[in-house]
């Protein structure tokens, strides 16, 4: 039941990261106005906004005019939902499964946001580092200041790529791996950051094959630093005893 209630909870929290995702990067109040259509402006009634299940209802489409509903509300939904599921099988209910919980909210808002406007909202990283610093306190690295020099090596790593590739790193990235680093620490920020760069060259040239992403043209890269700090914290320490065995 408890697996049941959290894959809920994803659910409607995901539903919840949509808005927050959308709404924040453009100054706008995530409270008001209703969600409404972003074509006819028909405002969403309870039955329209249920995680999911609305969307395979409607078939996509909105039900006052017909346009098509963006394909990002669903995924961000089953996303969130599968992720907090997962935690929770991973590390029950412990100080690593909130951690894990913040950092998946955290990285999904992104997402959203990253998708949209191709922006990491400062907003979004100073309300969540608050928490992830109590969580550290409650529960530290090993050692301690590993949070601390994780931070730094996470914003200084983007900082010394942004530089040399003259503004080839966006701001937002490089403030976000500052506070990946001071969640994860030194060794998996850093396998974040391969992680990274390893899906988004793999998925970019699947996307450019398929005709979906023109050469040249600027893709979000939040998208796939959110897949490399999931990976990281998660699986960190077994994906690099497992690359090392190489050796």
């Amino acid at each position: 039941m408890f697996q049941v209630f959290i894959f809920i909870y994803g659910l409607l929290f995901g539903s919840f990261y949509n808005v927050v995702g959308l709404r924040v990067p453009a100054g706008k109040s995530i409270v008001k106005p209703r969600s409404a259509c972003s074509l006819c402006g028909r405002q969403l009634t309870a039955r329209d906004l249920v995680p999911v299940l609305s969307y395979v209802a409607l078939k996509g489409r909105c039900r006052g005019c017909g346009a098509k509903i963006s394909i990002l509300y669903p995924v961000t939904e089953l996303a969130t939902a599968l992720l907090f599921l997962y935690a929770y099988l991973l590390y029950g209910f412990s100080v690593s499964f909130w951690v894990a919980v913040l950092l998946f909210s955290m990285l999904m808002i992104l997402v959203v946001s990253d998708f949209a406007y191709m922006l990491i909202p400062n907003k979004i990283l100073l309300f969540f580092l608050p928490f992830f610093a109590v969580l550290r306190l409650v529960e530290p690295l090993d050692p301690w200041w590993d949070s601390l020099l994780g931070a730094a090596a996470g914003f200084g790593l983007l900082l010394l790529i942004a530089v040399v590739s003259n503004g080839g790193m966006g701001g937002g990235d490089i403030k976000l791996f500052g506070v990946l680093g001071f969640v994860l620490g030194t060794k998996l920020v850093l396998l974040a950051f391969m992680l990274s760069c390893f899906f988004g060259a793999a998925i970019g040239l699947v996307l450019m094959a398929a005709g979906i992403v023109k050469r040249g043209k600027p893709m979000p890269f939040g998208p796939y630093i959110a897949l490399g700090a999931i990976a990281a914290y998660t699986n960190g320490d077994v994906l690099i005893l497992w690359y090392l065995q190489f050796f």
